[in-house]
């Protein structure tokens, strides 16, 4: 009985699948041109322009504000403990909108100025990059550490240019990242001090009732959600991460 099921619904699938290409013969067909019409700058083009979108991640975490807020964002939770609450997509997706809220100057400069004449053909794909390279570069030079630049300079043993303009690309991207990771731990560490004062509030109280097998953590997170909430943690959060960009 099951066989005969089986061979009905497979008769059937291969009956309306005929059915479907014989409706659509007329009307689909596919045209392959072999340098008949085709412009193969066009089609490398093509090809650079999917490789760029497949970096486009890396570029979004790299060359953004996008590591300092998920890393700050990630030490906030950890300091309230309430382990995977936020989750991480709501994390990732609070940190992204803010990014694209701190880098939308950036954002247009690049779209006018590069992708708009390159879609209009006013510019070549060299050209975009390079003017999307510099419109990167100064947001990311008003970040940017000289110690850190220096250092990937010390271990190459090379000349220190004498304007932060003249640093290779190569070299002002890590030292960006190194630059945005120390702000992060930074501001982390200050988010961490009233939440840990807490926790040794509560832990001095309960060692003094005696009650030294009760974790103190359980009973210090409500107390850090309530001051969380009270002093509107998360406004005061956001705000102080979008105004240290500025």
């Amino acid at each position: 009985m099951m066989k005969l099921i089986k061979f009905i619904v497979w008769s059937l699938v291969l009956i309306s699948g005929s059915a479907w290409s014989q409706s659509n013969i007329q009307t689909a067909g596919i045209n392959i041109n072999f340098g008949q019409g085709a412009d193969l700058v066009d089609t490398l083009e093509i090809l650079v322009l999917f490789t760029v979108l497949t970096l486009a991640p890396a570029v979004i975490i790299l060359c953004t504000s996008f590591t300092r807020i998920i890393v700050v964002l990630s030490f906030m939770r950890q300091a309230i403990g309430t382990q995977n609450m936020p989750p991480n997509q709501l994390l990732i997706g609070f940190a992204l909108f803010l990014s694209v809220f701190v880098m939308m100057p950036t954002g247009k400069s690049i779209y006018y100025n590069a992708i708009n004449p390159y879609v209009a053909k006013k510019i070549k794909a060299p050209e975009a990059l390079t003017i999307m390279e510099k419109d990167l570069r100064v947001f990311m030079q008003k970040h940017i550490r000289k110690n850190d630049i220096k250092l990937f300079y010390d271990i190459t043993s090379a000349a220190l240019p004498k304007d932060v303009n003249d640093v290779p690309f190569y070299y002002l991207v890590p030292s960006f990242i190194v630059s945005e990771l120390k702000t992060a731990f930074q501001i982390g560490f200050l988010l961490y001090i009233p939440f840990l004062i807490l926790d040794m509030v509560v832990a001095s109280v309960l060692m003094a009732m005696g009650m030294m097998m009760l974790p103190p953590v359980m009973i210090s997170m409500p107390f850090k959600l309530l001051l969380f909430v009270l002093v509107d943690g998360w406004q005061l959060v956001t705000g102080a991460l979008l105004r240290s960009f500025s």
